[in-house]
């Protein structure tokens, strides 16, 4: 096996480090993680995190061929929430959730994308749309997450509606921003890639 590339590096820091804070949130009694599920995020992010870079390994078994750009950008969404938490900037800073759902949703997307990709989508606007409409599942199966861990019991019960839908919308349109990049950024590799059809 090779020397692990720059972007393996890249992942491996993400995800230690959004574990190291999830680990400081459920455990270290401090007052910005109180309500908001980090004993439920400290159980589940990871396990999201190293889904795909697991899936993508076991079907094809080949360590050194890993996309681990794509992996990072899937990672860097769980990195941010956390860290947002941790310097309290969800609640000082107003616009701060919704900046994160559209952004996270980009680089989630992105990164997704660019593993949609490598299969030959015809036509091309498919894959716009079928990296969109990922985006917009996941968008609606993530505030039904946050609504079971901390909303229904939490206190931000009274203003979950409008949120959750603008959530939902910023999440939606990340996704598409992620879909035109995609789109755009791996058009012309695949004409010149020959090993692509």
């Amino acid at each position: 096996m090779r020397t692990p590339p720059a972007a393996f590096w890249t992942a491996a820091t993400v995800l230690a480090l959004t574990v190291a804070q999830l680990a400081v949130g459920t455990f270290g009694g401090l007052e910005q993680y109180d309500g908001k599920g980090f004993g439920y995020r400290l159980a589940v992010y990871p396990l999201l995190m190293l889904l795909i870079p697991a899936v993508w390994w076991w079907r094809t078994r080949d360590v050194d061929a890993m996309p681990w750009g794509a992996f990072a950008l899937v990672m860097a969404p769980f990195l941010i929430d956390v860290t947002g938490n941790t310097f309290d900037l969800y609640d000082s800073i107003d616009a701060w959730d919704n900046i994160n759902h559209f952004v996270n949703w980009l680089l989630l997307l992105w990164g997704l994308g660019l593993l949609l990709a490598r299969a030959d989508v015809r036509p091309r606007w498919l894959l716009v749309v079928g990296i969109t409409g990922l985006g917009a599942i996941l968008a609606v199966g993530w505030e039904l997450g946050e609504w079971y861990t901390f909303i229904r019991r939490g206190t931000e019960l009274d203003g979950a509606y409008e949120d959750t839908l603008s959530d939902e919308l910023l999440g939606t349109l990340g996704a598409f921003v992620a879909a035109l990049i995609v789109e755009r950024t791996t058009r012309s590799s695949r004409r010149t890639d020959p090993a692509r059809p």
